[in-house]
């Protein structure tokens, strides 16, 4: 798999590795010497993700030490990767939704250069592992998406906690597809520390949902006000990490609350496309649900899990003019 991800985007990745190396401020030799100081966390995680970042070295020309940036992207220069993230993410189920059917998704809020380097990539294991259909990075083994048996998770950057060794969050949220429910994923995200903060909503196919925001030193659940919905932004809202809460994204809270209102506007009637419209909402422009450039954040994608369909929608672009295509898991 890793091979074939490495061949197939090649010239991707290298763009994706020269824009890591503009970012972050450091050179490729610099960028690789840290990214291999995470190889002991993804071994722990997986050994199976270590050979696979190796196909995707051979496959794509390059080192492992080059592939292995692709995996842990800014937290390679040891900081907290959270510059220019927004995001508004969302699960709703049960008497929620249109027939009780299960949703997941979120925007995904970048610099409007993470546009150029987006794929959607297909992943078949032959080892008994589920298929996966994941919107990632180029070279980078996963991020969001859903897998055969309803698993799901989006999310959202969190600020306030100082980079610290551990895993990078996006070896984790592969690791999240290998799992058959929501309550795996969240002992998962529990059994691994993360070397910065985040958020992530998750789904499965028999309705569950949760949201885990995520520290350094440990996770918290975030139940919200209602059972069949989890919305959240890019600050804390849970109980026990409210207090590390600093304003960092001022937008948060008004995203928030219109994406609240929104939902419930359409309680008990929201569906697929209902959903979409909310991820083109323009309240609050131009840091609105559908951003537009507030602090260099655009909405340069879009997803949906639908697992009782089996189906991820994915959107290129922006909320209000940008292209869905649905992916069958």
């Amino acid at each position: 798999m890793g091979y074939a991800h490495g061949a197939q985007a090649a010239p991707l990745i290298e763009r994706y590795l020269g824009f890591i190396e503009k970012t972050t401020g450091r050179d490729r030799n610099a960028l690789a010497a840290g990214a291999l100081t995470y190889v002991p966390f993804i071994e722990a995680l997986s050994p199976a993700y270590l050979e696979e970042v190796r196909g995707l070295a051979e496959g794509a020309g390059m080192s492992f030490e080059e592939a292995m940036i692709c995996q842990v992207r800014g937290a390679a220069a040891q900081r907290a990767d959270q510059a220019l993230e927004g995001c508004t993410a969302f699960a709703v189920t049960g008497e929620g939704t249109s027939g009780g059917r299960t949703y997941a998704g979120q925007n995904q809020d970048l610099g409007p250069e993470f546009g150029d380097f987006g794929i959607v990539l297909r992943l078949s294991p032959g080892d008994g592992r589920p298929r996966l259909v994941t919107f990632t990075f180029a070279g980078q083994l996963g991020y969001m998406g859903m897998n055969e048996r309803g698993v799901g998770h989006f999310a959202n950057a969190l600020g306030n906690a100082p980079w610290r060794p551990g895993l990078t969050h996006y070896p984790l949220k592969r690791r999240c597809f290998e799992m058959s429910s929501v309550d795996e994923c969240v002992n998962l995200v529990r059994a691994h520390r993360t070397c910065s903060a985040g958020n992530m909503v998750f789904c499965d196919g028999d309705g569950s949902i949760a949201d885990v925001e995520i520290r350094p030193e440990g996770v918290a659940l975030y139940e919200d006000d209602h059972a069949c919905r989890r919305l959240h932004t890019n600050h804390y809202v849970s109980g026990e990490f409210s207090g590390h809460e600093d304003g960092n994204t001022p937008d948060s809270g008004p995203r928030l609350d219109r994406l609240r209102a929104l939902v419930s506007a359409e309680w008990g009637a929201i569906t697929l496309e209902r959903l979409q419209a909310f991820l083109a909402d323009h309240e609050g422009d131009p840091g609105g649900i559908c951003r537009h450039g507030a602090r260099g954040s655009y909405s340069v994608a879009g997803y949906i899990a639908d697992p009782g369909a089996g189906v991820l929608h994915v959107r290129r672009g922006l909320g209000c003019t940008g292209t869905w295509t649905d992916y069958a898991v």
